[in-house]
């Protein structure tokens, strides 16, 4: 993470949501498809990633497969049925917490 503590409470949500919009995705491209929408102000690091998708795995929200890519194995992500349904409800949460921020930040 770069500039910006406040995204480390919210990066299993991020990551849920961009999975949720993609059929699968691999670490590295997480980290790049996040830090191009924030326009550079989310730069997640291997070791805050990483744990989070191991933790979303065991938990049963996302399931993995490797694929050969060039030669190389490479580990995609994908949502489970679980999973959907709990990045579905974060994301409802997540935007009544934005809206009451914004309430409070506004005033």
């Amino acid at each position: 993470m770069k500039k910006n503590s406040l995204y480390k409470g919210t990066l299993q949500n991020i990551i849920l949501k961009l999975l949720s919009k993609e059929v699968k995705m691999y670490g590295y491209q997480i980290t790049q498809r996040a830090k191009e929408l924030t326009e550079g102000e989310l730069e997640m690091t291997e070791g805050a990633l990483y744990p989070l998708l191991h933790k979303l795995e065991n938990d049963g929200m996302i399931t993995s497969e490797i694929q050969k890519i060039n030669g190389r194995d490479r580990k995609y992500y994908l949502l489970t049925e679980k999973g959907k349904k709990h990045q579905a409800v974060q994301e409802n949460e997540m935007k009544s917490y934005l809206l009451n921020l914004s309430t409070i930040f506004n005033i």
